[in-house]
């Protein structure tokens, strides 16, 4: 059975879709902790970021510093800080996070809830700044 990751890269649920190639997806993850923050995945379904092989690994860190660096240009912050954390669903991500602290990196405060429309706002922002790069 696909994984939600993979029902979302497919279209089959909705998302706010940041970027995306023949092997990744980027999207705005629902419950951020903070506005902006973004996951990305291989399309291929792996459970654990590490097995997956070398190639596919630098490939994904490669397309997830594509995203930073566009999130870096839509979102005001300092950095944008990543982690590969989270249990609940079987599917290889990467968190990217905009930071103006270290601790809005902190998985474990309250997620926000942003409007559907700032959420869009945020999505075709950095999906801009990438599709400008590409040009």
């Amino acid at each position: 059975m696909p994984t939600v990751f993979s029902m979302i890269a497919s279209g089959e649920i909705p998302s706010y879709k940041v970027a995306e190639d023949d092997k990744h997806f980027a999207f705005l993850d629902i419950n951020p902790v903070a506005p902006g923050h973004v996951l990305v995945i291989p399309k291929r379904e792996v459970d654990y970021i590490f097995d997956l092989d070398n190639d596919e690994l630098a490939a994904l860190h490669l397309f997830a510093k594509k995203v930073a660096v566009a999130m870096k240009k839509a979102i005001r912050c300092r950095k944008i800080g990543m982690a590969v954390i989270g249990l609940e669903v079987p599917h290889a991500h990467i968190h990217l996070v905009p930071m103006e602290t270290e601790a809005d990196m902190n998985f474990h405060r309250p997620k926000l809830s942003l409007p559907a429309e700032r959420m869009t706002e945020i999505a075709q922002s950095i999906s801009a700044f990438i599709k400008s790069e590409q040009a």
